[in-house]
């Protein structure tokens, strides 16, 4: 289903902003990419400088019509790209909606940027959007993912044998996670304590 009714916004935080990404994006977050620890388990898109710009050619222009709402994670401190996180597979039927395709340059682990750009985009997703449910899916092997997302904390849903095989990682099962409304003001606050917001 399309996700044309995610009109393209800006998300600011003290962390981290996150701009839905355009072409200009380009030079700073292939500079943001290059670290081989980034693509361990997710589709390898730095293999060359033709596929990555495929990449962020095609998520602006899918913002105008398509499947994925890609945003750049823009440290707030120096306007510079540290990675980028989407949203996709919305179902305004059903108000849900995942969060996904996340990446971070490790310079940026453990900085909050995560975690406010999680903030940030759920707020959406459930303040904005309206959404009854917010999903996450990760490799099951990827630990520092899955330790991420249950520190959110979103409640694991269990293990999809043999779900996906992306480009470069190969066949993967996927662990499943979720938030939902009536987590979420419980949810919203363990962020932002996290974040030293009280």
């Amino acid at each position: 289903m399309s996700l044309s009714v995610i009109e393209p916004v800006r998300l600011e935080g003290e962390v981290v902003a996150m701009e839905p990404i355009r072409p200009d994006h380009l030079d700073q977050l292939w500079q943001a990419a290059q670290d081989p620890r980034i693509w361990d388990w997710l589709v390898h898109l730095t293999d060359s400088r033709e596929r990555f710009e495929e990449w962020v050619s095609q998520s602006a222009d899918w913002w105008e019509d398509g499947d994925r709402k890609a945003f750049v994670t823009v440290a707030a401190d120096r306007g510079q790209a540290v990675g980028s996180s989407s949203f996709l597979n919305y179902r305004p039927a059903d108000d849900v909606v995942e969060i996904g395709y996340t990446w971070l340059n490790p310079a940026a682990w453990g900085t909050g940027a995560n975690i406010e750009a999680k903030l940030l985009m759920m707020t959406h997703a459930f303040e904005v959007l309206g959404c009854a449910r917010v999903e996450f899916k990760t490799d099951a092997r990827n630990e520092r993912s899955r330790a991420a997302l249950a520190a959110i904390p979103a409640q694991f849903e269990g293990i999809l044998r043999k779900h996906m095989k992306p480009f470069g990682v190969g066949r993967r099962d996927s662990a499943y996670y979720s938030v939902i409304d009536d987590e979420w003001p419980e949810v919203r606050e363990n962020l932002r304590r996290r974040l030293g917001r009280d």
